[in-house]
């Protein structure tokens, strides 16, 4: 690591809600990586963004295929949520998925993450994240950056919903923001060095 301040910037996407292309287009103007975890339905339906996501360096992480309550389950269960998701994201990009896990609504058990150890996982949670995930009530563009840059911290992972209409909206302005206190981006991989 380069050392500074660091912030990680991570994305969850169950489904498109049509601002995942205006995120990728502020990401790569601003030369910043991100992390989008996915689920099994959202490849399926949008494989021209996971493919535009991989191409352009970002993480595609696992957030498995049907988005359960993983925290019930276990053994072969809990090995074919993830193990589907690996395979169809192999057959739509050509390459093997990035070997990042992040529980569905953080629910997890500790076998969970002993099992997505063995798998060969980095489980991935957050440490800020704000109520960005209701499409019917989103989040007013000034208030919601202000919360979130009065919660950011030094090696923060940052949760945005790609679904969020706010998010699409203020992601500019935030990583400006963040850029002008010191915070630079970096890739989940350097987290787990």
């Amino acid at each position: 690591p380069d050392g500074g301040k660091v912030l990680y910037l991570t994305f969850d996407a169950g489904y498109e809600n049509g601002y995942t292309a205006q995120i990728l287009d502020i990401l790569k103007e601003r030369e910043v990586p991100g992390a989008f975890f996915l689920v099994g339905d959202y490849l399926e339906r949008n494989p021209d963004l996971v493919r535009r996501m991989t191409e352009e360096g970002h993480i595609v992480g696992n957030h498995t295929m049907d988005h359960p309550d993983m925290s019930g389950l276990s053994g072969d269960a809990f090995a074919a949520q993830l193990g589907d998701m690996e395979a169809l994201y192999e057959d739509i990009t050509g390459q093997t998925l990035p070997k990042f896990y992040r529980p569905p609504q953080g629910l997890y058990s500790e076998e969970n993450l002993r099992m997505a150890q063995k798998l060969g996982y980095q489980t991935v949670f957050w440490s800020l994240a704000y109520a960005d995930w209701d499409n019917e009530h989103q989040p007013e563009p000034d208030a919601a950056v202000e919360k979130l840059l009065s919660r950011t911290h030094d090696g923060a992972v940052i949760l945005l919903h790609a679904t969020s209409k706010t998010n699409a909206e203020i992601l500019d302005r935030l990583i400006g923001k963040w850029q002008e206190m010191g915070y630079r981006f970096a890739p989940l991989t350097e987290l787990f060095q």
